[in-house]
């Protein structure tokens, strides 16, 4: 269901394919839609969807031969969506360039700017109501929506694509969003041909995506963002870890699964275990990146996946709670002398302890 066609040179009024009339003429359903039913959710979704494919492919190849009508399209974008598209289009291929985005005054863009304000002071003086309880909700809506897509499209910073036929349907292949930004020039309709094997992709849509995420790593990026949290889960894990390790001979190595994102276990054993020699394995070089911030020198960090099929050279290793891999064989073989698990609260194995009720966790221990 992707929209496959040739990419055309200039035809009547089209400079690049016939196929751009679908977007103009949907532009203009757009705007039925907004007369119609000018709701807080039409407002945003109509927003949303048209800021990603009808402006988005008009910035990259503007559809009409002559300048004057590219220009009276723009207008008509600007107004649809309450943004100067010049504007956008300036932000916009700023982004692709990987450059800083400079504000460049020109005629259409005071033109567009003054659209804008005309419009938005014309439903504030005749519609004061309408304007702030239902155009201003739907407007900053589908502003928020925008960003959501911008973000999940470049996840960590990496364009990702998704090859779903429904969405690249109705969104006009916008889901080959790596291929786009390896062939910016490339027409909307010839983006399925530039499909690449080696490009990131997701099963879900941009606003879907963070379906990709575990929730236990949602709950981790939370962590990493706000240090009040850091120092809440600091505080309870350092508990659970300062009532276990006294039990343990002599440690003098410990490697940590898992423990890249915000690496709490490095922190608290590193304070508790002077002169431990630690290693921190984690599948996402990006996460031992994070952990590096915190960390610093003196640790072995360790990029691949751990397997719970043999044993490991060292005295203590830490389990985490999202771990992806068989617990229970690390339960049955522990794959060091001392193990730490962390598991739900409800788990109770070996000899253990709470971490915190509020987070329903517990850190177990077994030994080999």
């Amino acid at each position: 269901m992707a929209f496959v066609a040739p990419e055309h040179a200039s035809i009547g009024v089209w400079r690049f394919s016939r196929s751009d009339a679908i977007l103009v003429t949907l532009a203009g359903l757009h705007g039925l839609a907004l007369a119609a039913s000018p709701t807080v959710p039409v407002i945003a979704a109509g927003m949303w969807w048209n800021a990603n494919t009808i402006a988005h492919n008009f910035i990259h190849k503007p559809f009409f031969r002559s300048r004057g009508l590219n220009r009276a399209f723009s207008a008509v974008l600007t107004l649809l969506l309450g943004i100067p598209q010049t504007l956008w289009r300036d932000r916009h291929l700023a982004h692709h360039a990987g450059a800083e985005w400079r504000l460049r005054v020109s005629r259409q863009l005071c033109f567009e700017t003054m659209l804008v304000f005309t419009l938005m002071a014309l439903l504030a003086t005749l519609h004061p109501r309408f304007f702030l309880l239902v155009y201003l909700p739907g407007y900053l809506g589908g502003l928020l929506l925008c960003a959501m897509q911008g973000y999940w499209e470049h996840p960590a910073g990496a364009p990702t694509s998704h090859y779903g036929r429904l969405y690249n349907f109705f969104w006009f292949n916008d889901g080959y969003h790596a291929e786009h930004h390896a062939h910016p020039a490339a027409h909307w309709s010839g983006l399925p041909r530039c499909k690449a094997r080696d490009a990131k992709a997701s099963r879900w849509p941009p606003l879907l995506r963070w379906l990709d995420v575990r929730p236990l790593e949602l709950l981790e990026r939370l962590v990493l963002r706000w240090p009040g949290l850091q120092r809440f889960v600091l505080r309870c894990h350092r508990r659970a870890f300062q009532r276990l390790i006294p039990e343990v001979e002599t440690i003098s190595s410990a490697t940590i699964v898992g423990g890249g994102l915000f690496p709490r276990t490095a922190l608290i054993l590193r304070e508790l275990l002077p002169g431990v020699r630690l290693t921190i394995v984690d599948a996402d070089a990006r996460n031992l990146e994070t952990a590096q911030t915190f960390l610093g020198d003196g640790i072995e960090y360790r990029n691949e996946r751990y397997t719970s099929d043999g044993p490991l050279d060292c005295d203590l290793t830490v389990i985490p709670l999202c771990l992806s891999g068989d617990r229970e064989a690390i339960y049955r073989q522990p794959p060091s002398r001392v193990v730490l698990i962390h598991d739900w609260i409800w788990r109770r194995r070996g000899s253990g302890t709470v971490v915190s009720p509020v987070l329903l966790k517990r850190l177990n221990m077994v030994r080999r």
